[in-house]
């Protein structure tokens, strides 16, 4: 499923909940009984008991369940369309724009530095949302602040006018950023039961694939006029968790769950603490994850590049590419999505179409590489982007599964969610590495096929799902 020069100042969160603008929104999304006092938010770091539980045992009923459903595909389509329009698109057109020389490197660089900043936010953020008593619950006050800060972030990368500014601009963004994604990843586990899970995964997932092809799509449009492409992205990663909250059932008030006091030390000690014992099927799926979007993303986040440098299209005919691969894409995910995941669950199990999806990512791979041209770019697009669309389907369901205590989902879910950070960065840079040592884009695609069978092969040693 990457940077950016900002100060925000340590009340900002408290005080963005509390604004007038806010209330409204926030009284909206948790029921009539959230009022915020004047002080601000009363949030305190706390960890959970085991008598706590958020249990998904009980079953949802028809609303809740349309009402998660909707929340996480917006939220994904919202969130993959405003990230990628900026990091596929705006910030690599931006470096060249600004006369870099050696812009692949500057992106890769940028990608490299941004996802390892963003392994340590994750798994933090996602440990103090496990940790949060709050009225509005342990999750909702973290995706309501997130938002705002990362719409404001992603807009200021439009700002600087050297490669190091944009990288400082982008990385600073991503605080904002997983402060989103941590906790309403967690929610998954909290509040979704196991029956449902692969069915709302595969809304997730298919909100991600799709948001993916039109964050393409729309920044293409804004090829010459970057600065407003940059303040639509904004304003789309702004709505994603605004209006998830709004539409998932109201979170339940975590302010009297029973709890033990912690100093920073503890809470940092535990939090950067990843699972071991009973954990061999978290690292696999961990491993699977990690592959498939080095795969997928050391094609992707260089398509500018690669239509331009390795096809040799024009910028007009990029554009158009991009967007019809967008829409190429978008439309198989969502048949891939809405399919594959009411499959898994009705079958239950999740090996088939993690094997599937292998196999049509390397076909779709293999493309470009046997075919140097659009119509290989459009290939691409088929048939990978309808791989990706069946794996997203059943991602979050295999980690949630494979979770080895609940009580730390977020925590945990932080550490998977490293795979997509790692992923995207380690594509990225395995991209440039390629090209900037052998002189082209040629061993990119076969480089990308490998990680893919390196990829199914753990997943079809992960004991625990069938």
């Amino acid at each position: 499923m990457s940077t950016q020069t900002r100060s925000i100042p340590a009340h900002s969160d408290a005080a963005t909940l509390d604004s007038p603008e806010m209330r409204p929104t926030i009284t909206q999304a948790l029921g009539a009984q959230a009022v915020v006092d004047d002080a601000g938010p009363a949030v305190q770091m706390v960890a959970v008991s085991p008598s706590n539980d958020d249990s998904t045992s009980s079953p949802l009923s028809t609303r809740d369940f349309w009402r998660y459903l909707i929340g996480f595909f917006v939220f994904n389509t919202l969130i993959y369309a405003g990230f990628t329009m900026v990091t596929g698109v705006l910030m690599p057109q931006k470096l060249k724009d600004l006369g870099i020389v050696d812009y692949s490197s500057a992106l890769g660089t940028i990608n490299a530095v941004g996802a390892v900043l963003s392994m340590f936010i994750n798994v933090f953020l996602g440990a103090l949302s496990d940790r949060t008593r709050s009225r509005f619950g342990k999750r909702t006050p973290w995706i309501v602040v997130g938002a705002l800060l990362t719409g404001l972030g992603f807009f200021i990368i439009s700002l600087p006018a050297t490669w190091i500014g944009v990288g400082i601009a982008y990385c600073t963004s991503l605080i904002g950023l997983n402060m989103m994604v941590a906790p309403i990843t967690a929610v998954l586990s909290d509040r979704i039961p196991e029956e449902r899970r692969a069915t709302i995964s595969a809304a997730f997932g298919g909100g991600a694939v799709v948001g993916q092809s039109i964050g393409n799509m729309v920044a293409a449009a804004f090829l010459t006029t970057v600065l407003l492409g940059f303040g639509v992205a904004a304003v789309l990663l702004i709505l994603s968790g605004i209006l998830a909250v709004l539409a998932f059932p109201r979170e339940q008030s975590s302010k009297n769950l029973k709890h033990e006091r912690e100093s920073l030390v503890q809470v940092i000690v535990r939090s950067f603490t990843p699972p071991i014992a009973g954990a061999s099927d978290f690292w696999k799926a961990f491993i699977c994850r990690t592959g498939l979007i080095i795969a997928y993303q050391m094609v992707t986040s260089y398509q500018l590049y690669i239509l331009e440098d390795y096809i040799g299209a024009s910028k007009a005919t990029t554009a158009a590419a991009i967007s019809l691969m967008s829409i190429i894409t978008m439309i198989v995910s969502l048949i891939a999505s809405a399919t594959s995941g009411p499959i898994t669950d009705f079958i239950g199990r999740r090996k088939p179409s993690i094997c599937l999806a292998g196999v049509l990512y390397a076909i779709g791979i293999a493309m470009p590489w046997i075919m140097p041209s659009e119509l290989g770019m459009y290939l691409f697009a088929g048939l990978a982007g309808f791989g990706y669309g069946m794996y997203m389907a059943v991602d979050q369901a295999i980690n949630v599964d494979v979770l080895p205590n609940k009580k730390s989902a977020g925590k945990d879910l932080g550490f998977l969610n490293i795979a997509t950070c790692a992923g995207q960065a380690l594509g990225a840079s395995f991209t440039s590495l390629i090209v900037v040592q052998l002189g082209g884009y040629f061993w990119v695609f076969p480089t990308a096929i490998v990680m893919t069978v390196i990829s199914v092969i753990s997943a079809l040693s992960i004991r625990r799902m069938r």
